[in-house]
């Protein structure tokens, strides 16, 4: 079945539809990763978006029970150059179609995916539509497009009760872990290194964290524009105030920084894949990262009062990671935990382990 990807700005690229065939409307952005499809899929923080890969074929291995990073697809379309027909591969257990098709995702392959990526870097991402069929009357879906939004994507993708996950052998610390779309690599990065791991909804109060017994407190990545989310904002504020370890990842780096003081703002066309560079500025080491992001904390509103930028993009200069004076917090924008992505920034678990033992405060 023929398959349109139609722009905000008018351009329509024609291809075949997979996965499911139905029109979705998104946020049309570019992973830059050559491998963790299955992991970008299940990936709460692309909420609302269109998702397109640059590494030409997507599929190749298969979908499995295991790579997931949650409970189900978040994406709203996929975006390929070439999807495999016929994956291979030891732990495959279905297509990248069926699996796609199963969960209501819409896919569009066939389509020229490296100029894609050459507007969105040059124009900034914008909205679009993956339309299946033989549709022709573009103009019907601009006003749609035009009123598109992603609005209260942390209440959509965070969880609704308490779930506690049991530490790897002896309980060393218990952690309470904000589910703002968390993924599960974060939690397993967590349980490995001894702690007991209480995940939360994305509303729950400070005080009944305070109260929860916990040696230290985990935000995870998540969606959309981290200014809307005010309450929580508020709420962290006081968990600052607190003195209790707080490590952040993504969102809940940016949100730690509003709780701060600091400001955020919407990137041309964000970072996401797994090949990064972010240069440690305490170590003077430059790692690769995994990346997903649309937003980044303002390079300025860091104030020395506040605290300081410990790690820096070396593609564009903007804020990766921040410490905070006087305060057992600090926060990064990438993910040290990966899923996919290179491993090399794992030791950053350990520096949390290491402000619960009551070490560098």
């Amino acid at each position: 079945m023929k398959a349109r990807l139609i722009l905000s700005d008018g351009t329509v690229f024609e291809g075949c539809s997979f996965g499911a065939k139905k029109l979705v409307i998104g946020e049309v952005v570019f992973n830059t990763g050559m491998t963790g499809y299955q992991e970008v899929l299940t990936d709460p923080s692309y909420f609302g978006q269109l998702v397109c890969m640059t590494y030409p074929i997507q599929g190749n291995y298969g979908v499995n029970d295991i790579d997931c990073e949650s409970h189900q697809p978040w994406v709203s379309g996929f975006i390929v150059r070439e999807w495999c027909h016929q994956p291979s591969n030891w732990r495959c257990q279905r297509s990248l179609d069926l699996y796609l098709s199963d969960n209501g995702i819409t896919g569009i392959a066939g389509i020229d995916t490296r100029r894609l990526t050459r507007i969105l870097r040059e124009r900034g991402v914008m909205v679009g539509a993956i339309v299946p069929g033989n549709d022709t009357d573009i103009d019907a879906y601009r006003e749609q497009m035009a009123a598109f939004a992603i609005v209260n994507a942390v209440p959509a993708v965070s969880c609704n009760q308490t779930i506690v996950y049991p530490a790897e052998g002896e309980i060393l610390f218990k952690v309470a872990l904000l589910d703002y779309g968390r993924k599960q690599n974060i939690v397993r990065s967590l349980t490995r290194r001894g702690c007991e791991v209480t995940q939360l909804p994305a509303s729950t109060e400070a005080k009944d964290i305070l109260s929860g017994g916990y040696d230290g407190i985990m935000l995870s990545n998540g969606p959309g524009d981290p200014a809307e989310n005010t309450q929580i904002i508020a709420q962290l504020k006081t968990l600052m105030q607190s003195g209790m370890p707080i490590f952040g990842i993504c969102l809940g780096h940016q949100l730690l920084a509003l709780a701060a003081g600091a400001k955020t703002e919407k990137l041309k066309y964000g970072h996401r894949g797994a090949n990064h560079p972010v240069k440690d500025l305490r170590l003077d080491r430059t790692f690769i990262t995994s990346q997903n992001h649309g937003y980044a904390v303002v390079f300025d509103s860091v104030t020395p009062d506040m605290g300081q930028v410990t790690h820096v993009n070396l593609n564009d200069n903007t804020v990766e990671g921040i410490k905070y004076k006087d305060l057992p917090i600090f926060s990064v924008q990438y993910h040290p935990e990966a899923c996919p992505g290179p491993a090399d920034n794992a030791y950053l678990f350990d520096q949390f382990i290491d402000l619960m033992k009551g070490g560098n405060r």
